[in-house]
């Protein structure tokens, strides 16, 4: 039997408080609409029960992902001392097709969403999707807050907590 231990601040039963005030970014794109509002329920539900707030944006696809959030760096959104975001959360899904644009997105997406969270030390949560099968991405989004959207939510949360850690504001 495997036991899976949570990452310190993503305890689902821990401190509901602990991140209160904390405001996520969901920059989503639901090109799948179905999979889309499952990873998004997750990651609301998860976020509300650790008592945060969040703002949602909505992007075509995955690879626009990584640029809303560009656009957010360079509008000042996480600008250190008057940071109105404290992390994000991606959510997205990208399902392999018969030609090679399905590397191009999954490749690009993800890295260029991890190039900007780690140049501008900004706590992501990543629930961009990459299945073969619609059925693969249903079974990953559907679970509420157990789901890959809950789980980004959570990830999100822990990098958070690293942070203010690193920064001497442990809680």
């Amino acid at each position: 039997m495997v036991q899976i231990k949570k990452a310190p601040g993503a305890d689902q039963t821990g401190d509901l408080n602990r991140f209160e005030g904390c405001r996520i970014l969901i920059i989503e794109a639901p090109y799948y609409e179905n999979i889309s509002k499952e990873l998004a329920a997750g990651a609301i539900a998860e976020i509300e029960a650790q008592g945060a707030t969040f703002e949602r944006i909505v992007v075509p696809g995955a690879l626009e992902i990584p640029q809303a959030l560009v656009a957010a760096v360079a509008a000042g959104r996480f600008d250190e001392g008057m940071a109105e975001y404290d992390g994000v959360v991606a959510l997205g899904c990208v399902i392999r097709g018969e030609t090679s644009h399905y590397d191009i997105v999954v490749n690009n997406a993800n890295h260029w969403l991890m190039e900007v969270a780690i140049a501008q030390a900004i706590p992501v949560g990543n629930a961009i999707l990459t299945v073969d099968t619609e059925a693969q991405a249903l079974a990953r989004a559907q679970g509420g807050r157990d789901g890959k959207g809950g789980d980004a939510a959570r990830a999100c949360f822990a990098l958070i907590d690293a942070a203010r850690r690193f920064q001497g504001e442990e809680q």
